[in-house]
């Protein structure tokens, strides 16, 4: 089974999350980072040629063989499908179309959605937006491991494994721990979901939407670009729960590896910053920070001092005002 981690508990701290106190500051001696708040209008052409390319490939695959499909999937269509769920990241802070079209916002991340397969545009804003505001919470923060997680996957082989499965752990954690009624747009972006999978089906055939779902699901796994979801929040260095990668990966992601310039200024779109670590470096070139995700998850699996229990944890009271 491989080496036991050393951790048996997660890291319990009674601070508060340090990307609200860093804003306060930042903004007091670079107040002209409040230029880069808003939305990026190039970002729905980016997003729109991303979806038109996977319509596109749905005419490539439509006679390939399993092999092929699995292959493609995972070098290509897996990337964009998954670079489209960061898409609906930054659609989830209304960085589309900004915070005064809420609804143009909700209409294009259920665009952004028809390639991944699978309906998660609605439900990831209403538990996303949580993470940023309770980050560590116990009860709030669903991107945390639970301890039937923790104590499951704690071998080498076990983190393996765990890594592979992140995208169930991701879709039916939030169900568990921190259940919520299901909303009206919830089923608006589950039926207009149903009926682009079904249009598939019937006119390419299944093995078409198995590209695209089974895409979806191999990239969220042992695939490098899942790794920034082990290289954001795990605690690679005792007493820091964020941090940022600087890599090339950012250029397919929406620059979601600039993760602690994103939590200080979650109103900044993601190709813009860059330019808050350029404008503030004294606040970001001194943290910890990662400059490969394929080696994230290597140091993930192999490293005993690191595993799911290597997260920072605040009692929910200790957040509630």
């Amino acid at each position: 089974m491989g080496q036991q981690n050393s951790r048996t508990d997660f890291e319990w701290v009674y601070t508060e999350e340090p990307h609200a106190s860093r804003r306060k500051v930042i903004l007091e001696k670079y107040p002209q980072i409040k230029k880069l708040f808003g939305y990026d209008p190039n970002f729905k052409w980016v997003v729109t040629a991303m979806v038109l390319t996977q319509f596109f490939m749905l005419f490539v695959v439509k006679d390939r063989s399993w092999p092929v499909i699995l292959l493609v999937a995972y070098c290509f269509g897996g990337v964009i499908n998954h670079s489209l769920m960061l898409a609906i990241h930054e659609i989830s802070h209304n960085l589309a179309f900004g915070h005064a079209r809420p609804m143009h916002n909700r209409l294009f991340g259920f665009f952004a959605n028809l390639p991944i397969g699978l309906p998660i545009s609605i439900s990831f804003k209403k538990y996303h937006l949580e993470h940023h505001r309770y980050q560590g919470d116990d009860e709030k923060d669903t991107d945390i491991p639970t301890y039937l997680e923790a104590k499951l996957f704690c071998t080498t082989f076990g983190k393996f494994c765990w890594v592979c499965l992140q995208p169930f752990f991701y879709a039916f954690r939030p169900l568990v721990t921190y259940p919520k009624p299901p909303s009206s747009m919830e089923f608006v972006n589950l039926l207009i979901q149903l009926i682009f999978d079904a249009a598939v089906v019937y006119f390419f055939g299944p093995h078409v939407l198995g590209y695209l779902i089974i895409g979806s699901v191999l990239a969220m796994g042992l695939h490098p670009v899942a790794g920034h979801f082990i290289s954001e929040h795990y605690m690679f260095k005792k007493g820091y729960e964020t941090y940022s990668y600087y890599g090339p990966l950012n250029w397919i992601t929406f620059n979601v590896g600039y993760h602690n310039e994103h939590h200080d200024f979650p109103a900044v779109p993601g190709s813009r910053l860059p330019e808050v670590k350029r404008i503030a470096p004294e606040f970001y070139d001194n943290l910890p920070q990662h400059h490969s995700w394929s080696a994230v998850l290597y140091d993930f699996i192999m490293d005993p001092d690191v595993g799911p229990y290597a997260r920072i944890k605040r009692k929910a009271k200790g957040l509630r005002t």
